[in-house]
């Protein structure tokens, strides 16, 4: 009897090493495998899932979603506004403006017979209409002349240097017995004088005038052509005679210095 139940506690002992060894079998075989060292020492740590961020949801094709209309992603540079294109119109200038030029600086320019600045000049704010324009330069004739600003940029170039001649007068050629009625006229080609009596036309250049001489008390012009012919010219006003031959000897020598 004694012997039975030692039989007996040595098989139920046996039976449990057996079933021991089963599960531990089993446990080893299911616990994954250690991941390498990556320097043959501590195992490499296990990376674990990000999870994606609430407002990068990606579209359908996978890629993440364009940044919101009407402006740009936080940090991304912001867009400089474009340059006009080259050749583009420049605007004109809104209201009445008067740009004055000379080629000689610093002309003092006269507007209205008001002193307005020296050239070269740019008025602004002026009032559209007929205005009085003088311009001055020591050394050189007056400028005078009745211009009409109108809206935007009004420009005018006053040449001093330039030699300008255009001047005319009524007169009476008075003959050796009689007389014609005439004009005589000049500009920077010369003298000219128009009538009906053909005989006394002539078209005279500064280089073929020997005598051109006025007298005011006697209220006569004389024009002699160069080893040629004489004419007395007179008018009912001696200053407009004078002026006439003042005005063509100004021209006459700065025609002859700017040779």
């Amino acid at each position: 009897m004694k012997r039975d139940w030692l039989t007996l506690g040595f098989g139920i002992v046996l039976v449990g090493a057996v079933v021991g060894l089963s599960i531990h079998q089993n446990v080893t075989r299911e616990a994954p495998a250690p991941e390498p060292a990556l320097d043959g020492g501590t195992p490499a740590p296990t990376l674990e899932p990000v999870a994606p961020a609430l407002d990068a949801k990606p579209n359908a094709s996978g890629a993440p979603p364009p940044p919101p209309a009407g402006g740009n992603r936080v940090g991304a540079p912001t867009a400089k506004p474009s340059a006009p294109a080259a050749g583009a119109p420049v605007p004109a200038e809104a209201g009445v403006v008067l740009q004055i030029q000379s080629d000689v600086p610093g002309a003092s320019v006269f507007l209205d017979r008001e002193f307005v600045g020296a050239t070269p000049l740019t008025l602004r704010g002026l009032t559209a209409g007929s205005k009085q324009l003088n311009v001055t330069a020591t050394g050189h004739e007056g400028y005078a002349e009745t211009i009409q600003l109108t809206d935007g940029t009004n420009r005018v170039n006053v040449e001093f240097q330039r030699v300008r001649l255009n001047a005319s007068i009524p007169v009476v050629h008075r003959h050796a017995m009689g007389s014609c009625q005439g004009t005589l006229a000049a500009s920077v080609k010369g003298i000219t004088y128009d009538t009906s009596n053909k005989d006394d036309v002539f078209r005279l250049g500064f280089a073929d005038l020997e005598e051109f001489e006025v007298d005011y008390l006697k209220k006569n012009l004389r024009v002699r052509r160069r080893a040629g012919k004489t004419w007395n010219f007179t008018n009912d006003s001696a200053d407009a005679l004078f002026v006439f031959h003042r005005d063509v000897n100004k021209a006459r020598e700065k025609l002859a210095t700017a040779r």
